[in-house]
C-alpha cells in the first residue's frame, strides 16, 4: 500500500451524507485521469427503488478489483469489497453543522428545480421530511460514520487516510493528485 497520496491509483473518497463526496471523486479523478465512479449510480434504480444488495456487491467487486478507480463512497454492505483494494481514504471529517448545511441546502435545490440525478431521480419534497428522508439518514448515519473513519485512522493495517477537516483543506491537497 502506498502512503504517498500523490501515487495512490485506487481512492476512496468517504463522509457523512452532505460531506461533498461525490463532488471531491470528480475533482480528484479529473486532476489524476482515473476513472470514477458515483455509487449512486449503481444503487439506484428510477424511481428510486434500490438495486439489490447481491446485485450492489458484484458491481462493486468488478470496480474493486481494478487496478485505478476512484470511489465516492462505500455502502456498509461491500466496505470489505472496496477498503482492503483502497491505496488511500480520503475522510471528508466535516463537523456535523457544516455537512447538515450543505446537505440541506442541496436537497432544497433539487427539490425545487428537479435536477435529475442517479439514473433519472428526481428530489422530492419528501426526500427532506418523509421516512427515508436523505435529512434523517444524514442524523441516523453521522456517528458511525465518524467513527468508521476514526478506526481506519487508528488501524495499523489497512489503507492511510488523508483527514479532511475544512473544505480549504481538500483544496489546499488538491494539487498532490497528479495525472496517473
Amino acid at each position: 500500500m502506498t502512503t504517498d497520496p500523490s501515487a495512490a491509483c485506487r481512492i476512496l473518497i468517504y463522509g457523512v451524507t452532505g460531506s461533498g463526496k461525490s463532488t471531491a471523486a470528480k475533482r480528484i479523478a479529473a486532476r489524476t485521469g482515473l476513472p470514477v465512479t458515483l455509487v449512486d449510480e449503481l444503487t439506484w434504480m428510477p424511481g428510486w427503488v434500490p438495486v439489490a444488495e447481491d446485485q450492489q456487491r458484484y458491481l462493486i467487486a468488478e470496480i474493486a478489483s481494478k487496478d485505478r478507480w476512484v470511489l465516492d463512497t462505500a455502502y456498509g454492505a461491500w466496505l470489505d469489497l472496496v477498503v482492503p483494494r483502497a491505496q488511500l481514504i480520503i475522510a471528508l471529517n466535516y463537523p456535523r453543522w457544516f455537512s447538515l448545511q450543505r446537505l440541506l441546502r442541496r436537497t432544497l435545490l433539487r427539490a425545487i428545480d428537479q435536477q435529475t440525478i442517479c439514473n433519472g431521480n428526481t428530489q422530492s419534497w419528501r426526500g427532506l421530511y418523509g421516512k427515508h428522508s436523505i435529512v434523517r439518514w444524514h442524523f441516523k448515519s453521522f456517528a458511525r460514520k465518524r467513527d468508521r473513519i476514526r478506526a481506519w485512522a487508528d488501524a495499523v493495517e489497512g489503507p492511510p487516510v488523508l483527514f479532511i477537516r475544512r473544505p480549504r483543506d481538500l483544496e489546499s491537497c488538491l494539487p498532490l493528485f497528479v495525472e496517473r
